[in-house]
């Protein structure tokens, strides 16, 4: 872990904003288990990307649902699914808890 600090203007690089999941599949080709997830970020577009979340929900848990993602990380392959962003979570004995919102914020706002 490095635990050294930013600085604003690193962290002001870093696109993290609310979407809304559109469409989520189990990603059988994962090494683990894993979901396929579509997410609608507003004036970003529709992005999808590949997350280990399947210990703590189920796909209907996820539709509908606001999350928050990283969206300006390049873009990454994971078996024959190109992730286009990252979802972002709290990693749990459990399972990885999903970051969502608190109440509903228009897709594509971005964190401060």
């Amino acid at each position: 872990m490095n635990d050294e600090p930013l600085s604003w203007r690193e962290f002001e690089r870093v696109l993290m904003v609310a979407g809304t999941v559109t469409r989520v599949e189990e990603f059988a080709e994962a090494r683990k288990p894993a979901y396929r997830i579509w997410v609608d970020f507003g004036p970003y577009g529709e992005r999808k990307t590949s997350a280990q979340v399947v210990a703590l929900y189920a796909p209907e848990d996820l539709l509908g649902r606001q999350i928050v993602g990283v969206i300006n990380f390049p873009e990454k392959q994971i078996g024959p699914l190109k992730s286009q962003f990252l979802l972002t979570g709290f990693p749990t004995e459990d399972g990885v808890v999903i970051t969502t919102v608190e109440r509903p914020v228009p897709n594509g706002c971005r964190l401060a």
